[in-house]
């Protein structure tokens, strides 16, 4: 099961940092990633963070939000700086398998286990 958390209303420029708990799994080796759907948008991949802490991140996302884990804390964070207005969405994390090819982290059916999402608002 997977918690997150994190969410709020900030103005155009701040930061957040979402959180993704997980119990009655380890993640140390699997795949965590976070996706968002902005109001009347599909779904779509933000972050991922692979075995070896390698990271993946879309292209609307990069520079500005950073993708971690805490194996001891069956944790994963999501650190996001200079946010925007077009940043706003319900963030859901996801984990995944640990095999999971550059190509398949943007696939919504290549992760088995989602969190119930988090709200982010940035207003201008």
């Amino acid at each position: 099961q997977l918690q997150a958390s994190g969410g709020g209303s900030v103005q155009a420029g701040d930061s957040l940092r979402l959180s993704c708990a997980a119990s009655g799994r380890t993640l140390s080796t699997a795949t965590m990633a976070w996706f968002r759907q902005a109001p009347g948008n599909e779904r779509v991949f933000v972050a991922a963070i692979r075995r070896g802490r390698m990271t993946t991140y879309s292209d609307s996302v990069k520079g500005r939000f950073t993708i971690s884990r805490d194996n001891a804390k069956n944790t994963a964070f999501l650190q996001m700086s200079s946010l925007k207005p077009e940043d706003t969405a319900v963030y859901y994390c996801a984990v995944g398998k640990e095999s999971l090819i550059t190509s398949s982290l943007y696939l919504e059916h290549n992760y088995d286990s989602w969190g119930q999402g988090t709200l982010v608002t940035v207003s201008s």
